[in-house]
């Protein structure tokens, strides 16, 4: 793989994330094609150690409850992790978005 093939995708984080990982709202990731789900949480917990089993389950990969995933306006929580994710992700454009769901009662 060349370092063309390597691309700069945004990742915006909710405050608790932020908070733990000591970054602001935005992270930059670089992470080769595809660019999937997968791929940029595997490239999320490689440069922030610290975030490993707080996005999803270290054993199952499972999805953390309260925890949600959109890119380009639409929830991705529930697709498949390999699923490439929109151009506009991959290309940086948009920024693929870890949301803190709210609970309510």
């Amino acid at each position: 793989m060349h370092d063309a093939d390597i691309l700069m995708i945004r990742v915006i984080l909710p405050h608790h994330l932020r908070t733990l990982a000591g970054v602001g709202r935005e992270v930059a990731l670089e992470v080769a094609p595809p660019v999937t789900l997968r791929a940029i949480l595997d490239a999320l917990e490689a440069r922030y150690p610290v975030l490993r089993g707080t996005i999803r389950d270290q054993s199952t990969q499972q999805r953390r409850d309260f925890i949600r995933f959109f890119a380009c306006g639409e929830d991705w929580s529930h697709e498949s992790p390999d699923a490439p994710l929109p151009d506009a992700v991959a290309k940086g454009e948009e920024p693929f978005m870890v949301v803190g769901a709210m609970a309510g009662g």
